[in-house]
């Protein structure tokens, strides 16, 4: 048999989040579900629920809608996001392992498609998950309890957590849009964009002049504080290290000349590696514990690529070079 992945692989989008979004242009008054919707959300992401409470939470509207009807419309103007070259491939052996809840993808998959279905078991009246969601080795033993003896030649997925699946078949594949590609090639592709992003000269400048403005953060604050409240010195350190490291950047990277709506860009540019760092130490460092240099390298090697970029495409993006 071939086995697919459905949302994004087979599906061009998320269908539960289609489907939510079908769901409140028809019942728009079910927006005020949204704040419980969220904080289910947040509190899966501090790891105070699991992944099924958090779906659960998100699927509450179903209790206020007639959900057979609004899935069989939604299927009438959503079908077409099956993408064409599964279409031209299908098979009626084909069976589709998704996370996505069996209810909705049943009327599509089974009746539409005519091929096999192993979905999350979530009651359609309540949201109420019925065992646990139908991901990562979930799917494996989902697969092998409803066939034993499966061989599988090909398997289709868009994501690499679907690995478990991946080993089982003799065949595997990525599928980005509309393109697809062999499994071992994906990985090689991910670790060339790994390596494009953090040994690229213009990078390791970039971490270079942050390094200078650290630096110059330091000297000044140790300066200043000689005189002044530590903390005052601080800010004042920290204002001085931001321009020496936007002035580094505009000559050493970007060719640009230094100018002030230029700087107020670059410093705007640092607020998200700001949040992320805020928000590793508040989740990782003072609710979970884990050792405090794991923490600021996490941090620094998710949010220096994202400043690099914001930098790169916002702050000296265009006009005033040299």
């Amino acid at each position: 048999m071939n086995v697919y992945d459905f949302d994004h692989t087979i599906y061009d989008g998320d269908s539960s989040v289609d489907f939510y979004r079908f769901v409140l242009c028809k019942k728009p008054y079910l927006i005020v579900l949204l704040p419980l919707q969220v904080w289910g959300m947040i509190k899966y992401f501090f790891g105070m629920v699991s992944k099924e409470n958090m779906k659960e939470r998100f699927f509450i509207f179903l209790r206020y809608i007639r959900v057979q009807k609004m899935i069989a419309d939604f299927w009438e103007c959503n079908r077409k996001k099956i993408k064409l070259w599964y279409l031209q491939q299908k098979q009626n052996s084909d069976l589709i392992v998704s996370a996505s809840p069996d209810f909705l993808l049943e009327p599509l998959v089974c009746n539409y498609l005519g091929v096999g279905l192993l979905a999350s078991r979530i009651d359609v009246n309540t949201g109420k998950y019925i065992g646990k969601n139908c991901f990562g080795e979930e799917k494996v033993a989902r697969l092998y309890a409803a066939y034993p003896n499966a061989m599988i030649e090909n398997f289709y997925s868009d994501s690499l957590s679907d690995a478990p699946l991946a080993k089982k078949a003799r065949k595997s594949f990525i599928v980005k849009k509309q393109n697809i590609m062999p499994w071992d090639d994906c990985k090689i592709t991910f670790l060339k964009k790994i390596k494009k992003t953090y040994f690229a000269k213009d990078f390791l400048l970039f971490v270079f002049c942050g390094g200078m403005g650290t630096l110059t953060n330091f000297i000044c604050s140790l300066a200043v504080s000689l005189a002044l409240n530590p903390s005052v010195s601080y800010v004042f350190g920290y204002g001085i290290s931001l321009f020496v490291a936007y002035a580094l950047n505009a000559k050493l990277i970007f060719r640009h000349k230094i100018l002030f709506t230029g700087f107020v860009k670059f410093v705007i540019s640092y607020i998200p590696n700001f949040l992320i760092l805020f928000t590793f130490v508040l989740i990782f460092l003072n609710l979970l514990h884990w050792n405090k240099v794991i923490v600021y390298a996490l941090a620094g090697l998710l949010g220096l690529p994202l400043t690099f970029i914001l930098v790169k495409t916002f702050t000296f993006n265009k006009g005033d070079k040299k």
